[in-house]
Formats: C-alpha cells, structure tokens, sequence
C-alpha cells in the first residue's frame, strides 16, 4: 500500500507549483504600454510628453523620473496606494509595473 505524501511536502510541492506558474505567466513591463497609461490618466494633472496636458501645480512626469526621492519602489507604493488630490486610478500590477517601466525610460 503506497503511503500519502507528508502534508509539509504536499505543501511545498503546492507552493513551487504557484511560484513557476506565476513566474512563467509574468511579462516583461512594457514601458510603450506605460506611456499610454501615462497619456490617458495623467496628462489632466501632470506634463506627461512634450508639454502635453498638465498644469503647473504638480511636478511633471519627467521630474518625478528624474528626482531620487521617487524611484521605482516609490513609484510602485504611491500608484497602489495614493493620497489625495491624487485619484486612485486601480491600476492593475501589470499597468504599475509599465508605468514605472516608463518612467524609468525618462530618467535616461
């Protein structure tokens, strides 16, 4: 009679499983996809490209790309979790992650 697996083996065989799907199914951020994030949602408030949209009153997108008090960590936190005036845009992880991708592009 073959024995069950041991439930902390089971277990972990669970977790790898979870980790390499999730790994394979990831892509790559998509800083192309990040700067139509950034055109559709931002340009009511923030100068996004070429002087497009914006206003004064906040720090244009470039800045924020530029300032190294706002990096990518930053960048993640505050789209997951803004305060106001910022709107919460529920950006999916992915949309975050083409986002920063984007802004990562502008640093250079």
């Amino acid at each position: 009679m073959k024995r069950p697996p041991h439930p902390v083996m089971a277990l972990g065989a669970a977790a790898l499983a979870a980790l390499l799907t999730s790994a394979a199914s990831a892509q790559p951020a998509d800083p192309v996809a990040g700067r139509r994030l950034a055109n559709r949602w931002c340009t009511s408030c923030h100068v996004v490209d070429s002087g497009k949209g914006g206003t004064d009153a906040v720090p244009t997108l470039a800045s924020i790309a530029r300032d190294p008090n706002r990096g990518p960590n930053w960048v993640r936190q505050w789209l997951t979790s803004p305060h106001p005036p910022m709107p919460d845009l529920n950006l999916s992880r992915n949309e975050i992650e083409d986002v920063v991708a984007y802004l990562q592009s502008l640093a250079r």
